[in-house]
Formats: C-alpha cells, sequence, structure tokens
C-alpha cells in the first residue's frame, strides 16, 4: 500500500514537472540507501542518465519562468510529464519493468498498468497547471509565471522527498497540492470573468 502511495505521489510530482522526480528518484538510489530501484530501473542512476536530467531540468526551470514560452512549454510536456508520471509511478511502486523496445509486449505485461496509471495521475497536475497559467500570464502583465512556476517547482521537490521518506505525510501533500491547485484555477477563472465584465 506505502508503494502505491509512494508511485502516485511521484507521478503526481511530475505533473507539474516531469524531470525532478526522476532526477530524485536516480540521486537517492544512487548516494543513499533510502531508494533501491527495481532492475529495470537502474539505469535512473546512471551518471549520464543523471546528467541529461540535470540538463533537462535546467532547460525546464528556466523556460517554465518566462511568460508565453510557459505555455509553448507546457503543450510541449503534455506528453513528457505523464510519461514520466507512468514511468516513476512505476519505479515508484517497486514494480519490474520489460524493454520498452516492444510496446506490444510491454502492453500484454503486468508493468503496463503502473505505468499507465502513473500517466493518468501525472495528467491531473499538468493539466490543472497548463489551464491556468496561460489567463494567470494575461491577468498578471506576465509577472505571475515565475512566482507560479517556483512554486509549482517546490511543491514537486517536496512531493518527491516526502514520497520517499514518509509516504502518508506525501499523500496529505499531494491532496493539499491538488486543492491549491483548484482553488487557484477558479481565482484565475473569477479574476478574468470580472475583468471581462469590467470591460463591457
Amino acid at each position: 500500500m506505502l508503494e502505491v502511495i509512494t508511485g502516485t505521489t511521484l507521478a503526481a510530482s511530475a505533473g507539474l514537472n516531469a524531470y525532478i522526480p526522476l532526477l530524485g528518484l536516480g540521486l537517492l538510489s544512487r548516494f543513499t540507501s533510502w531508494v533501491e530501484l527495481p532492475a529495470g530501473w537502474a539505469w535512473l542512476e546512471n551518471g549520464w542518465s543523471l546528467g541529461i536530467l540535470g540538463v533537462l531540468l535546467l532547460l525546464e526551470v528556466i523556460v517554465d519562468k518566462v511568460p508565453a514560452l510557459d505555455s509553448m512549454n507546457d503543450i510541449l510536456q503534455t506528453l513528457v510529464r505523464p510519461a514520466s508520471g507512468g514511468m516513476v509511478f512505476a519505479a515508484g511502486a517497486a514494480s519490474d519493468t520489460v524493454a520498452v523496445a516492444d510496446p506490444v509486449a510491454f502492453a500484454d505485461s503486468p508493468q503496463f498498468w503502473p505505468f499507465l496509471a502513473g500517466v493518468v495521475i501525472a495528467l491531473i497536475p499538468h493539466l490543472l497547471k497548463a489551464i491556468a497559467r496561460p489567463v494567470l500570464n494575461v491577468l498578471t502583465a506576465g509577472a505571475g509565471a515565475a512566482i507560479s512556476s517556483f512554486l509549482e517547482d517546490i511543491g514537486a521537490v517536496l512531493l518527491t522527498i516526502l514520497a520517499v521518506l514518509v509516504p502518508l505525510v506525501a499523500l496529505g501533500a499531494l491532496i493539499l497540492v491538488v486543492v491549491m491547485m483548484v482553488r487557484r484555477l477558479s481565482r484565475v477563472r473569477r479574476m478574468r470573468a470580472a475583468r471581462d465584465q469590467a470591460a463591457t
């Protein structure tokens, strides 16, 4: 049960930032005893993998804080974040994996369902983020992009760490993050409606 909670929290974290939970799992597995990745996910702790993930994370952190670019990035990340969520859910739930080189074999394997669950879970925060961000940028003349992105990155880091160390606390933090994102979306929509009404 704790493994499922860990996987769920990691997948949701990937919905905020695709690379933070992947990099976090790789680093924690390589340099601590807190995470022991299944054999199929051992590549995450490889030096090359960590380096590539670090560069991708740096690019994501920068681009996601620039108005207009952040929305374009969200469109591109519609594939990346859910895929990352699928991977970290499967790894966090400690499921063995088969090579994805054969999609048919992978779809027929027991590892397909944990991966699919992670994809769906990651889509929720990703969509909440992608829908709210363009409206927030317009309403704040772009000033809200960097603040929102910073808070989302912090949330992804905290969720990743808590998912590994204290899964039950991570579940509570995840619920709080989702509630805050839903409230932000509702507030942004109300602000937009008020602005449109004042303009007419």
